[in-house]
């Protein structure tokens, strides 16, 4: 397995899941358990069969079997869970079956429509197969033992995952499809937010909110009194979400978002990361300009930072009409990305400022508080 990826010409070195690291936790009690023998570093097998070395952080003996933890490493890939203690404790079970479960820290299951039924521990099904395929290969076939996961700072850290999103309570997941983070991935921040829209379908939404991120959520909350259940954030990934909402035949969107963010969906810029496209000030410029803002305030908002900073020039100017035409746009190119394929949602936009509250919106406010309540 290579240890390094580059991105953005940056040589990143990866990291393993907290599968990874309950899978080296638990073979390391096994074998201390039921030979012994204590290790220092422990081989596991990754579900496409190639082998990584994990160290072990330390091993301590039960009355009743054996506990070993790993320090969750993430290499430098972000990630809330990286320098956190996995723990797993192995005891002997009465029968040759193997018992898999969550102790402290691991969060419970409490909504349907995820892979797992409700009340279970959050250990998804790739975890715990490469946590019996280890085990197994220790103790045989033939006995018995009970794998309990915990993370002594799960429930606090959990905090900052998505779990609570999920419906998730009470701490962290056991995660990894294929055991290794790569660094600065966004398929796993994708697959979430596919997760998410999947458990919204699986309950009955046929609607849901799209926010960028925490601002427009805050808006949303706060200001307009939208449902908060219907929400789901789709950071950066507007055009990926779009078309998961095609594809899960959601009947009806509504965006609420930062001018900053959606007005580079009007201009068909559908991955809103600024490393992907900034051309805020470009396309406010255009927008203006076609309403006959004069030139030398054309260049004032060229030269913006922000958008904040715009509306400033824009509302001196009286230019505000500017925000209904954008928020039209975002509707159109949003409805336009999803034209060629059935079904066909309809979209609603909702743009905002920090610092003037709402700014447009496609269909009247009181209208859409009401039907997203």
């Amino acid at each position: 397995m290579g240890e390094f990826v580059f991105y953005n010409g940056k040589k990143l070195r990866k990291g393993y899941t907290t599968g990874s690291c309950a899978t080296a936790a638990a073979s390391a009690a096994a074998y201390f358990l039921f030979h012994d023998k204590a290790y220092e570093e422990i081989k596991i097998e990754l579900p496409n069969k190639e082998k990584i070395m994990i160290p072990i952080h330390s091993i301590e003996v039960k009355k009743d079997g054996c506990q070993a933890f790993v320090v969750k490493d993430g290499g430098d890939d972000v990630d809330a869970t990286d320098g956190m203690l996995i723990g797993v404790e192995v005891t002997r079970n009465t029968t040759n079956q193997l018992i898999i479960e969550g102790g402290v820290g691991i969060g419970r299951v409490t909504e349907i429509g995820l892979q797992l039924p409700v009340g279970e521990a959050a250990i998804n099904s790739v975890p715990r197969k490469m946590i019996e395929r280890s085990v197994r290969k220790i103790i045989g076939s033939n006995i018995g033992a009970r794998i309990t996961v915990f993370a002594p700072e799960g429930e606090e850290i959990a905090k900052q995952t998505m779990n609570r999103r999920l419906g998730i309570q009470g701490g962290i997941s056991i995660l990894g499809t294929t055991g290794i983070v790569t660094p600065m991935s966004e398929e796993g921040w994708k697959q979430s937010i596919s997760l998410e829209l999947e458990m919204k379908k699986s309950q009955g939404y046929n609607s849901v909110i799209l926010c960028p991120g925490n601002y427009g959520e805050t808006f949303a909350l706060k200001t307009l009194k939208l449902n908060e259940t219907r929400i789901v954030s789709m950071s950066n990934f507007v055009g990926y979400v779009l078309k998961e909402i095609q594809r899960l035949k959601f009947e009806k969107v509504l965006m609420v978002g930062h001018l900053g963010k959606l007005i580079k969906v009007s201009a068909g810029i559908f991955s809103t990361h600024s490393r992907d496209a900034d051309a805020r000030a470009e396309i406010l410029v255009a927008n203006l300009a076609l309403l006959g803002m004069p030139v030398t305030q054309l260049q004032q908002i060229e030269q913006c930072l922000t958008t904040e900073a715009a509306g400033e020039i824009i509302a001196q100017a009286g230019y505000e009409a500017v925000y209904q035409i954008i928020a039209q746009k975002v509707k159109k190119r949003s409805e336009g990305l999803l034209k060629y394929r059935k079904p066909e949602p309809s979209i609603e936009v909702v743009l905002f400022s920090s610092q003037r509250g709402c700014l447009a919106s496609t269909k009247s406010l009181e209208l859409l508080k009401e039907e997203w309540k």
